[in-house]
């Protein structure tokens, strides 16, 4: 048997894209490599599961390196079908991008890339979302590379916390202008939306989301000061969505 770790990879933007190839050739340096990615892009559909129709799974061989399967399903889909289908024994690790775009401050929330990081955590596999600050479908990933393979080899060294899963953004830069690497807190930001709509020539009313990106945080250790400074932003994100810090205060109600 090999002795090197087992990697999963997944993402949300689809098997063929860009920013998951890059990634897979990153992982093969460091493991043997399973990749089952969605066969369509998937963004935005955050931790969404299919329960009302089937799932299809079907082998493909893009480059010939290693396994790859292309799932109908979301990204959590994905992460589910190879725990528990696809793959022999539980990943070492599962890495998740690299993301067409930001998944920084409250986008971790929406995000199908982070979900499936957060899929793994779940199941005590350790995990990372990766994402480059540029949508562009050609964007170019190779500055990527190297803070890529440097953070998962050290979850790989060190572990995470149990519960913790890494929300890692990449600035949009060339690699010499990238000052380092910084663990910072989500900021407190959110999406201004506003819908535009119009009129379709059959008389029916439909709406495009819009709207600006806010950031109302003007603390230097966010991953939104990171990102505007030139650094690589590293935010442990736990799934245990309880707010303790509220219960004292509620058991103070008459219930």
């Amino acid at each position: 048997m090999s002795t090197r770790p087992l990697i999963l990879v997944t993402n949300d933007d689809g098997i063929t894209a860009p920013g998951i190839r890059t990634l897979i050739s990153v992982m093969n340096q460091i493991g043997d490599v399973v990749v089952v990615a969605p066969d369509s892009p998937q963004s935005a559909t955050g931790h969404s599961i299919t329960i009302n129709s089937t799932l299809h799974i079907e082998k493909v061989n893009i480059d010939g390196k290693q396994p790859e399967y292309s799932c109908s399903g979301t990204p959590v889909d994905c992460v589910k079908l190879a725990v528990n289908e696809i793959l022999e024994r539980r990943p070492d690790i599962c890495v998740s991008g690299i993301n067409h775009g930001s998944n920084s401050s409250i986008n971790v929330i929406y995000s199908g890339t982070m979900s499936a990081a957060v899929e793994a955590g779940i199941e005590g596999i350790p995990a990372i979302g990766f994402s480059l600050l540029d949508y562009n479908w050609s964007a170019n990933f190779e500055h990527c590379k190297t803070f890529v393979e440097t953070i998962t080899r050290q979850v790989l060294e060190h572990g995470l916390p149990e519960g913790v899963v890494l929300n890692v953004n990449l600035p949009n830069l060339k690699k010499e202008e990238i000052k380092g690497i910084k663990i910072c807190r989500q900021a407190k930001a959110n999406w201004k939306e506003e819908f535009d709509k119009r009129t379709n020539p059959m008389g029916r009313d439909y709406y495009w989301l819009t709207g600006k990106f806010v950031n109302m945080d003007e603390g230097e250790d966010t991953d939104e000061w990171a990102l505007e400074n030139g650094y690589v932003s590293v935010v442990p994100v736990h799934f245990d969505l309880t707010a303790h810090h509220a219960i004292q205060s509620l058991n103070t109600w008459e219930l």
